[in-house]
């Protein structure tokens, strides 16, 4: 049966529905992503790695990657990866590698903050004070220390070594804080 709108010899237009399968192109540039996703996992070092919660069978295909070096079958063993990365949820993935590899906003955050804290720390006495009234459990005898060394550095132009250990103390400091206040935003 034609209807009267349709001409004869040419397909009938559908109208879109909200049940349209996605194209083939579509599904190539998902798995792309999810091989791509894969990769980022066989890039880790192994503590990083170790810190994912993974299912076995990926964590085992993510340790063989490791392993294999022959290029087409490096390849093929990627796409298998991309494979088994659509078995689970690739949000949840990439959220904990955003995490473990400090990509994410919040470790962003903290970085920034921590390198705040170093150079107020370097160029004003007072903030020494207040960084420690935030910070009640700061280590204030290792951080005068710190401090004056890493002045004396930059005075005489040398590596800034002191300075370098004061930022990861400070971001130490700053993320056992954040992990500790952490529970509470989730109430």
């Amino acid at each position: 049966m034609v209807d009267s709108d349709d001409r004869p010899g040419e397909l009938p237009i559908k109208s879109p529905s909200k049940s349209v399968l996605p194209s083939k192109s579509e599904l190539k540039r998902q798995m792309h992503a999810l091989q791509r996703l894969g990769a980022r996992l066989v890039e880790l070092n192994r503590d990083q790695f170790a810190r994912l919660d993974l299912p076995e069978e990926l964590r085992e295909a993510v340790e063989f990657a490791h392993r294999v070096t022959a290029h087409e079958a490096r390849r093929r063993h990627m796409q298998y990866l991309g494979k088994l990365m659509r078995r689970v949820d690739a949000d949840v993935i990439r959220a904990a590698l955003d995490r473990v590899t400090g990509e994410s906003r919040t470790a962003v955050s903290l970085m920034h903050r921590a390198e705040s804290w170093r150079n107020r720390l370097l160029d004003d006495d007072q903030a020494l004070t207040a960084f420690v009234a935030e910070h009640t459990d700061a280590d204030v005898q290792w951080l005068r220390s710190a401090i004056r060394a890493a002045r004396r550095e930059r005075e005489l132009q040398q590596p800034p070594k002191h300075a370098r250990e004061l930022y990861r103390r400070l971001h130490q400091q700053l993320e056992a804080r954040f992990n500790d206040d952490e529970p509470r935003r989730e109430r």
